[in-house]
């Protein structure tokens, strides 16, 4: 995986170690963490659809709203978004609407991702912010963390 920071690694085994707690309520395990320039943790969600009975309680947009919570900003312009599944189209929407510049994630989601699998929203010229992304950090591990939520459902 040459060409990508370590931190990015480092900080996806977090991600992957937190998207556990989302098992609890019955949640996909997702987890998403928003870093600043330097490299902290300033935002942190996991899916909590089940939990909250919400549609729209996906990581990546309960981190987004935690990171700009604690910046007082909604442009989140130096951060990096980390998280274990490729984002959908609302949360791609969410990720440019934020202005996030870099975008670090595991595991692709081939029937609903939207930075390259099915869509490529993040990177599409016809928009007037684009966003660096890093693919498949810790791919295998956030992969399995789906199959093993997924796979007792599917043998009912």
């Amino acid at each position: 995986m040459s060409g990508i920071p370590a931190l990015y690694s480092e900080r996806m085994r977090e991600a992957i170690e937190d998207a556990h707690v989302a098992t609890a309520t019955g949640d996909v395990p997702v987890s998403a963490l928003v870093l600043d320039a330097d490299g902290n943790t300033i935002g942190v969600g996991r899916n909590e659809r089940e939990l909250r009975q919400d549609p729209t309680a996906h990581a990546e947009i309960i981190a987004l709203r935690a990171a700009a919570e604690v910046t007082g900003d909604w442009r989140l312009e130096n951060t990096t978004l980390v998280v274990t599944l490729e984002p959908c189209a609302m949360c791609a929407g969410a990720i440019l609407a934020a202005r996030v510049p870099v975008v670090v994630f595991g595991a692709w989601d081939e029937k609903a991702g939207a930075v390259g699998s099915v869509y490529d929203l993040l990177r599409d010229r016809r928009l007037p912010h684009r966003v660096e992304v890093f693919a498949g950090v810790e791919e295998q591990a956030c992969a399995k963390l789906l199959t093993d939520f997924f796979e007792p459902k599917r043998s009912r």
